[in-house]
C-alpha cells in the first residue's frame, strides 16, 4: 500500500471516528464527501437526483465539480484539507 493511500485511510478514519472536538460544517462535510468519492470511485456517474432530493443533489453536485481529478490528487487534497483544520 502506498504512503499516500495509508495517509488517506488514516485521515478517513480520523474523520469518521472523530468525537466532540471535530465539528465540520455541512459545507465542509460536502467537500470531504466529494473528495472521498472522487478518490475511491473516480468521476461521478449516474443520473443527477431530482429537485426534491436536496441532500442527494448537493452531494452529486459537489462530487461532479471534481470531475477529471485523479484519485491520487483527490486523496492528497483530502489529507491537506484535514491537516489545515487540525
Amino acid at each position: 500500500m502506498s504512503d499516500l493511500k495509508t495517509q488517506f485511510d488514516e485521515a478517513v478514519n480520523y474523520i469518521q471516528s472523530a468525537e466532540g472536538d471535530f465539528k465540520p460544517s455541512n459545507e465542509m462535510k460536502l467537500e470531504f464527501y466529494a473528495l472521498y468519492k472522487q478518490a475511491t470511485e473516480g468521476d461521478v456517474s449516474g443520473k443527477r437526483p431530482g429537485m426534491m432530493d436536496f441532500v442527494g443533489r448537493a452531494k452529486y453536485d459537489a462530487w461532479a465539480e471534481l470531475k477529471g481529478t485523479s484519485s491520487d490528487e483527490a486523496m492528497q487534497k483530502y489529507i491537506d484539507k484535514l491537516n489545515s483544520l487540525k
